[in-house]
């Protein structure tokens, strides 16, 4: 599969794509509280997406997936399936957004903690998200996916955390999964060079503990080996003239515009 660039129309139906994504997490975040089950977190989002949003939810039934978000509780690096347990006083958990208008996708996920979280837990995420921040402000064309790669892993050595690598980021547009694939580790000034149009998703997965993730049964969710606590952040931007867009910011972020 080959790199697409995107038109200037493609970018701005993934920017409206985009923002309805972010818009889902806005509404859930009130909801994430100790005694709520994924499985009713998942409700709302349905509901939301398909009733008030008129989106599709991009996982539901994508290669079998049997729910409209993914949502990975402590130990789980990505892909959870919303279940009926219930959330607890302590919990980190990461709700990963896909929605589709108008045949494209916007993606995106946030860590959320629930009461009181330990200290290691809440440095965990707050890290995270920074290491997100570091890799997205390498994006501009002329860089390398290399260098988006090797500031998230430096950063995350430098601070005691390990980078998973088995699951990663990618292109993103009217296929929810295409080129290219964005490491988050790497070599700085290698890989492929960024150019204007480019749209991908740039999402690292930190853990406390080990890198090593083992696949459960169910076929989806992904844990960490050691059972250490793992977090996830994930944005869509596309590369332009002089840097990038991002199309799933959130109020308070840096790249959040209202318009």
């Amino acid at each position: 599969m080959a790199i697409t660039i995107k038109t200037a129309e493609e970018i701005r139906k993934m920017r409206v794509a985009g923002r309805l994504a972010a818009d889902v997490l806005e509404m859930i975040a009130p909801h994430v509280v100790k005694g709520i089950t994924t499985d009713e977190l998942d409700r709302l989002c349905h509901e939301y997406m398909v009733e008030e949003q008129k989106t599709i939810p991009a996982p539901l039934n994508y290669h079998g997936f049997p729910k409209s978000i993914c949502t990975s509780v402590n130990n789980v690096i990505c892909h959870g399936i919303p279940t009926n347990k219930k959330l607890k006083d302590g919990d980190i958990i990461n709700i990963d957004i896909t929605v589709i208008k108008d045949d494209y996708h916007g993606d995106t996920s946030q860590m959320f903690c629930v009461g009181k979280t330990s200290i290691r837990a809440e440095r965990l995420c707050k890290l995270t998200q920074e290491a997100l921040y570091l890799g997205m402000e390498q994006v501009k064309p002329g860089a390398t996916l290399g260098d988006i790669g090797h500031v998230i892993a430096k950063f995350a050595d430098k601070h005691g955390l390990s980078v998973v690598r088995e699951y990663c980021g990618h292109g993103i547009g009217r296929i929810f999964h295409e080129d290219p694939q964005v490491l988050h580790y790497g070599k700085a000034g290698t890989g492929v060079e960024l150019r204007e149009g480019m749209c991908f998703t740039i999402e690292p997965m930190l853990n406390i503990g080990k890198r090593h993730s083992k696949l459960l049964q169910d076929g989806w969710t992904v844990v960490t080996k050691d059972r250490s606590l793992s977090a996830q952040w994930e944005h869509t931007l596309a590369v332009t003239a002089d840097g990038l867009e991002v199309f799933t910011a959130r109020p308070g972020e840096p790249w959040y515009t209202s318009n």
